[in-house]
């Protein structure tokens, strides 16, 4: 859901939030930035670019006057005129006074961030609302599109923006012709989610577009069914990510890069064991959408002091057979899951916050899902930073927690760089890897494993090797006598599910909730609306956590406290105002955070709960998101170093995890559709998933012999 101002706050800051009159000039075109993003169509991977292009320009405007700053794009290396032209003004900067040189900065930032986001939103289907929107930031800051010197900081930025704008024309991501792919073609025919079961499917291990009637992206705007979003993204060029993080992987026939590469993930073949890993992982997204009952008594304490504070990343497995092992599949969430004794700012104990279930999981799904009105995951981590970090009053502006404050806009410049850079190899990272494996999202792998049977027993008729994995009390064989039996038992032997019933009971969104109940697999909807269903590109691995662990990764360091300030932050979803495709929730849920990295990590979960990714998607966008997180920072820190020589900004990695080795998941070669393949991994043969697929098989035919006894006497 949208981050919007007064949303989402630190505690102890409502009070003494920054007035707008004090927000700096950077900050200014930011939010007015994600003004334009909620209004555009849900581009992640292209508004993580824009992010980032803004954030370099206005830091390039404001690093030319320092002759100790590096710049990013206007360097007087550059083929490109603009940003020839634009550093060639360096010299006359050096001779303003310190005044004059402020005064410069703010229009110089001003008209290179004006100039960029007019050309980047000149054809937007609502560029008349935007550009106005534009139009009037730049008249409170006092710029004109008519520059009337040419020495003035004005001209610099204008010369800054067009240089972006010349770099980016160049980039590879085909902007001149709206960033459409170049030449990827899905290899499954669409499904159309109103119908049961997957009949059309080529390879279930492959990512498949959906059919339907209307579709209404994450911002809310209603458009054609889009194509794979951002197939040609890997081949971007990266802010802080190297050449040795890249590597190339073939998929029919076509090498493309990937860059930290997490190896390939779960798939199915003719092995019933090599099966399991792809059959649990999709599974539990069908058994954690059982967690978004309202009607449901069970309540879960939130509190920072209760949930969070998860190990570091490198402490956790690095092969998808272990991998599986963290997620309490049946229940929800990870095992290690520890929480935080106290906040380190009161050093009280965080107080419970108990709230139902089922509220919880709704609440943490669409919150973190960015739609509609969406700002897009990189431009929710551009709001958190904004409106919880920048204006909170304990938030301090020393880099890294060292040295003496900065000025507003020297602050910002420097963390949007970090933050924009970040994002920006997020998306290049993980749509690379969306590119390189094509991994089907779960719509499509529960839909076809439910239509083909059960894969526990062998001895039964609707047994299939590509079958769903039996749960007694959670997922069944439908039974003669069973209410979903249907019409002369035409359903006995298919697959049900303790489950989210989907869209179909709701008439009424402001009054009506679907309820957890018994489906058959073959119709299961992920938690989100009809009109959306999934996103529109490959699954593995999950941008979210890519994108939520790099941006909480530069925020801690850029901040030198991995907390939030004040020791936490909350958004508050009010009682039955929140959700949107649903009524609810039943009660106000306080969604609370003590670290950034817990921020992060709950948005990671909450795509499991909204069925858009299985585990195997989840821990490895982590790990890749910290290596660039850290990145990001590091390339920053070096580009600032020598203007503040008292401050060690190489250091601010200390209360960071240590970066972990890249690759970041054991990798091997990739089969052909179907071929399953063999991963690498550390033998943990007696792990949780055999217990638990033991067990299930053991209950299973307990249960069905106690029916055919019941059956026969």
């Amino acid at each position: 859901m949208l981050v919007s101002a007064g949303l989402l706050t630190s505690i102890a800051s409502a009070q003494d939030m920054s007035s707008e009159s004090e927000a700096s000039v950077a900050r200014q075109w930011t939010d007015g930035l994600l003004f334009a993003i909620r209004r555009d169509l849900a581009r992640p991977t292209v508004h993580a670019r824009n992010l980032y292009h803004l954030s370099a320009a206005m830091f390039d405007a404001w690093a030319i006057y320092d002759p100790n700053v590096t710049t990013q794009f206007a360097t007087a290396t550059s083929e490109i005129e603009a940003c020839r032209s634009a550093f060639a003004l360096q010299s006359s900067a050096s001779g303003l006074n310190a005044q004059e040189r402020d005064d410069a900065r703010k229009q110089a930032v001003g008209m290179a961030a004006w100039t960029l986001l007019n050309h980047r939103f000149e054809d937007n289907r609502q560029n008349t609302q935007i550009l106005e929107h534009f139009e009037q930031i730049a008249s409170s800051q006092g710029l004109s599109s008519r520059v009337q010197s040419m020495d003035s900081g004005a001209n610099l930025g204008q010369l800054v923006g067009r240089c972006v704008i010349a770099t980016g024309l160049n980039d590879r991501s085909n902007e001149l012709n709206n960033y459409r792919n170049l030449d990827y073609a899905p290899l499954n025919t669409p499904l159309d989610p109103t119908m049961p079961g997957n009949p059309g499917i080529t390879d279930p291990n492959r990512w498949q577009p959906l059919q339907l009637a209307i579709f209404i992206d994450q911002s809310g705007i209603v458009t054609d069914t889009p194509e794979f979003l951002g197939a040609d993204w890997g081949q971007l060029e990266p802010f802080a990510l190297e050449s040795s993080d890249r590597t190339e992987v073939t998929i029919d026939d076509t090498t493309v890069p990937v860059w930290l590469d997490p190896g390939v993930p779960p798939l199915l073949g003719e092995n019933p064991e090599e099966n399991q890993l792809y059959q649990i992982n999709h599974l539990t997204v069908a058994l954690w959408s059982a967690h978004l009952d309202p009607a449901n008594e069970q309540t879960i304490n939130i509190s920072p002091g209760s949930i969070g504070n998860l190990p570091e990343l490198n402490t956790l497995p690095n092969d998808q057979a272990s991998i599986i092992d963290e997620y309490n599949i049946l229940d929800g969430g990870l095992f290690k899951s520890r929480g935080h004794e106290t906040n380190p700012f009161t050093s009280q104990a965080y107080e419970d916050n108990v709230v139902p279930l089922g509220d919880y999981t709704r609440v943490l799904a669409e919150f973190w899902a960015d739609g509609p009105d969406s700002e897009t995951p990189p431009g929710h981590w551009f709001g958190i930073y904004n409106e919880t970090v920048a204006d909170h009053p304990q938030h301090d502006q020393m880099l890294a927690g060292m040295g003496q404050e900065l000025d507003a806009l020297s602050y910002d410049v420097i963390v949007y760089l970090a933050l924009g850079g970040a994002l920006h190899d997020s998306a290049i990272a993980a749509w690379s890897a969306k590119r390189a494996y094509d991994y089907a999202r779960p719509i499509t792998a529960i839909r076809y494993m439910a239509s083909l049977g059960q894969s526990t027993d062998t001895e039964q008729a609707n047994y299939h090797v590509h079958g769903v994995p039996l749960i007694p009390g959670r997922v069944e064989t439908v039974l003669a006598g069973d209410p979903l039996a249907g019409a002369d038992n035409i359903n006995v032997g298919k697959i049900k599910g303790l489950v989210w019933l989907g869209p179909e009971p709701i008439s009424n969104p402001n009054t009506d909730t679907a309820g957890v109940g018994w489906k058959l697999l073959e119709n299961w909807w992920p938690y989100q609306r009809p009109t959306f269903v999934t996103p529109p590109f490959a699954g593995y691995v999950s941008g979210h956590s890519t994108f939520s662990r790099a941006a909480a990764e530069v925020l801690t360091a850029a901040t030198g406290d991995a907390f939030f300030p004040g020791g936490m932050a909350e958004f508050v979803a009010q009682q039955n105002s929140f959700l949107v495709f649903e009524q609810g929730p039943s009660v106000d849920v306080r969604l609370q955070w003590a670290t950034y990295r817990d921020a992060a990590d709950q948005t990671s979960l909450s795509r499991i709960w909204g069925g858009i990714h299985p585990p195997a998607d989840d821990l490895v966008g982590r790990k890749m998101g910290e290596v660039i997180g850290v990145k990001a920072w590091q390339r920053v820190a070096s580009m600032v170093d020598q203007a503040y020589p008292d401050i060690d900004l190489t250091s601010s990695f200390n209360n960071n995890a240590d970066q972990p080795d890249v690759p970041i998941m054991e990798t091997s070669a990739m089969s052909g559709g179907g071929g399953g393949c063999t991963f690498a991994h550390n033998g943990n043969d007696a792990s949780l998933l055999l217990l638990l697929l033991l067990f299930i098989t053991n209950a299973l035919w307990a249960r069905l012999r106690l029916t055919q006894n019941k059956q026969n006497s």
